[in-house]
């Protein structure tokens, strides 16, 4: 339900219909990372605050400068805002746009990976440690060596292993990364080296982590996404191509990488042998909401899996101050998810 259609909208009408509300309701958050630590559910959302900004594409008016960790006994228990994580002016190689973190755990610590524009203006990612799941935590000096563009997601693999995955495009900045350099030409162009419709879309990165979760232990390799004959997504092709809020999630042995398309809407999904991939599209996990982005996480609560995702219901459309939410997902027998629809509590294949 993309941006230009909210003017029409009934929210309360939109709110009768809704699969889920709003988990938080005091502040605005967004892009949730959900994870279950000591039994259990954090969630890690970026903050969106009113900031006076106009819309436009390169997401200047997401001017989110902190973090909260939103925490849960059980998937129907209040969720309690635990106040502030991280700050930016704690994070000292950062100046702005603190956009969706991740979290995840190692021998009793926990480490916060948030995306942030440095003083050149560039995305990087960092991170910040704690002793405790909801902070505050303590942010590293540096980015991460080797980091570049937005949304980070590490997954923890039955062995032990820790993965990033991360990427987005246009205001994300990862076509300006085609060279393997950052490409500073046409500043304020979303699209300024985006592919041509025909030509292969741009990939999300991964890249194995060192022991204490500080560093890559490699360089980043690009996540293949293929269709059903095994041939790459055309950048054309906007309503399966990848765009943004990479996840990842395993379900008996195979590997669910899922991501939104951005401009589309769409919450997507590929399955895969292996957590580098490549991974097969094969289907939708959320058609789209209200409001221009749509970003999500995947976690398992219990024998239960469940989509954390946001909407602008709550704001009444208003696409830069957003709300976390969460609804039951079901993998079928074959492996496949049904789709939620948001607003008319009908899920589908």
């Amino acid at each position: 339900m993309p941006e230009d259609n909210i003017n029409h909208i009934d929210f309360d009408e939109l709110d009768k219909k809704a699969i889920s509300q709003p988990l938080v309701t005091h502040i605005y958050t967004a892009d949730p990372s959900a994870h279950i630590f000591n039994g259990k559910i954090y969630i890690y959302p970026s903050h969106d605050v009113d900031a006076g900004e106009a819309f436009d594409d390169l997401g200047s008016h997401f001017a989110m400068e902190d973090y909260h960790v939103i925490s849960m006994d059980s998937i129907d228990s209040p969720a309690i805002d635990n106040g502030l994580a991280l700050h930016i002016d704690d994070v000292p190689w950062a100046k702005q746009q603190m956009w969706a973190p991740d979290a995840n755990e190692k021998d009793g610590k926990f480490y916060l990976f948030f995306p942030a524009k440095g003083y050149d203006d560039i995305f990087r990612i960092g991170v910040a440690i704690s002793d405790s799941p909801t902070g505050p935590f303590k942010a590293e000096p540096k980015p991460i060596k080797g980091s570049f563009s937005i949304d980070p997601a590490v997954f923890k693999d039955d062995d032990g292993s820790y993965y990033m995955y991360f990427g987005g495009l246009w205001g994300g900045q990862l076509q300006r990364w085609r060279t393997g350099e950052f490409n500073a030409n046409q500043p304020d162009s979303p699209t300024a080296f985006i592919p041509e419709d025909n030509e292969v879309a741009l990939l999300p990165y991964v890249a194995k982590m060192t022991d204490d979760l500080l560093e890559l232990d490699e360089k980043p390799k690009e996540i293949k996404i293929v269709d059903e004959n095994g041939d790459l997504l055309l950048a054309g092709d906007i309503d399966r191509r990848f765009f943004e809020a990479a996840w990842l999630h395993k379900h008996n042995g195979k590997y669910y990488f899922s991501y939104s398309t951005g401009d589309s809407h769409f919450i997507c999904y590929a399955i895969g042998d292996n957590p580098y991939g490549p991974f097969t599209y094969t289907g939708r996990i959320l058609e789209p909401v209200v409001g221009w982005t749509s970003h999500h996480s995947v976690c398992k609560v219990e024998d239960k899996w469940y989509l954390f995702y946001h909407d602008s219901s709550l704001s009444k459309g208003v696409t830069h101050l957003r709300s976390i939410k969460v609804a039951e997902i079901t993998h079928s027998e074959d492996g496949r998810i049904k789709t939620l629809q948001p607003y008319n509590k009908i899920s589908s294949f």
